[in-house]
């Protein structure tokens, strides 16, 4: 697909004064509206990526945009200077969201993982007895937490490590999905367990059943912390409020981001119970933007979204029928496997047949914005709002490109 002259000119300015640290799809968006969007030539798109699920409930929902229009009238910041009149409600109600007693808000989803690594090394000293300096964290093979300097010290992705060292030490890399490999990795210093109880960005794989079971009997017994990362994977995008639920798991410290702010601010948080999140005295963590009036009021409009399981609900329903039509195109030898819960699936595309950003590029051109990640595998995750029948025409693109 080769741009028209104004996509160009877009793509060219961006070219030319911004840090290559991505690259997108040549397509430049002006406007959406649920699970569409509008580029600068007029042409419509089926948005079947979402935002990486910070767009779970569509672009420009009304109750979410009339949430925040109606914060911007009042006051957008304080910062924890002063309290302002949204934060009780917010943080009472995020709590009761996830069965925990406290919350500890801030923006985006890596500065929730960090918050995370830090309550949790604090929580070792202050209540495990971890002699000090020598705590330490296990985490996942293959697992995106974010892009800090801290995070991308225990990442196995050589494309987001490679050099940003010197790397921060106190991390132990297990095999996901493997139990044992976590037995065996955990000491009387491990003050946590950090995972993604699906990962998305290696290519949305669901643990076997039984692990996330298993990493909470574990972590119980050896008075360790299990930390579940639901950035990605909570808040309705699997068919629950938070994946864990599917094994009936809950953990001792969620982090949550994306999906959180609605897609209209970045809002992140940790929440936890007391004798967790309690070990923090006044001025050892904080941020200028975290709880904010407006995050609060959106974040807010969110949890009262996801209150009565309707987003749940049509995650459920229409992730079994996106499912049920990926596993045909898996008996096609063009596709070789599809992994994923609910609303959410990585699709592997046989490499004879291309890799993942051309496929991504071939359904560009047919109106269907995707995204590749490890080489021939796209992942799918349209907006909870999306319709059956836009959902069906989306996958009778993908049918198109791949001849089947």
């Amino acid at each position: 697909m080769t741009p028209d002259r104004a996509t160009q000119d877009f793509i060219a300015a961006s070219d030319a004064h911004s840090a290559h640290n991505y690259h997108p799809l040549p397509v430049v968006v002006a406007t959406g509206d649920g699970a569409w969007l509008t580029d600068v030539e007029g042409r419509r798109y089926l948005d079947m990526l979402a935002g990486y699920s910070a767009l779970n409930f569509g672009h420009g929902n009304r109750r979410l945009i009339e949430a925040a229009k109606a914060q911007l009238e009042r006051v957008t910041l304080t910062s924890r200077a002063f309290h302002h009149d949204r934060f009780a409600d917010f943080c009472t109600q995020l709590a009761e969201l996830c069965g925990k007693d406290m919350v500890l808000p801030m923006n985006t989803g890596a500065e929730a993982v960090e918050t995370a690594v830090k309550t949790a090394r604090k929580w070792g000293y202050r209540v495990k007895g971890v002699p000090d300096g020598r705590a330490r964290i296990v985490v996942a093979s293959d697992n995106f937490h974010g892009r800090t300097t801290t995070i991308v010290s225990f990442s196995t992705d050589p494309e987001a490590r490679a050099d940003f060292g010197p790397y921060t030490p106190g991390f132990d890399i297990v095999p996901y999905g493997d139990l044992e490999a976590l037995r065996a990795a955990v000491t009387d210093e491990t003050v946590a367990v950090l995972l993604e109880p699906i990962q998305g960005e290696a290519g949305v794989l669901v643990p076997p059943p039984g692990y996330l079971e298993g990493v909470r009997e574990l972590t119980r017994e050896r008075n360790v912390l299990f930390v579940a990362d639901e950035i990605q994977s909570g808040l309705g995008r699997t068919g629950r409020t938070f994946a864990c639920e599917h094994e009936g798991v809950v953990p001792d410290m969620y982090v949550l981001g994306k999906a959180l702010g609605g897609g209209v601010v970045p809002v992140s948080a940790v929440v936890a119970d007391r004798e967790v999140l309690g070990v923090f005295r006044p001025g050892e963590h904080g941020s200028t933007f975290g709880g904010n009036p407006l995050a609060c009021a959106v974040g807010l409009e969110v949890i009262a979204m996801l209150r009565d399981g309707e987003f749940q609900r049509r995650a459920t329903e229409l992730g079994e029928h996106l499912h049920a039509e990926l596993a045909s195109l898996a008996g096609t030898g063009k596709v070789t496997e599809v992994r994923g819960r609910g609303l959410w699936a990585g699709v592997d595309i046989d490499p004879a047949y291309g890799t993942g950003r051309e496929i991504s590029e071939k359904l560009l051109a047919r109106g269907v914005l995707v995204k590749d990640t490890h080489g021939s595998t796209i992942r799918i995750a349209p907006p909870l709002v999306i319709g059956k029948e836009d959902l069906d025409w989306g996958l009778d693109q993908l049918r198109a490109v791949l001849g089947v």
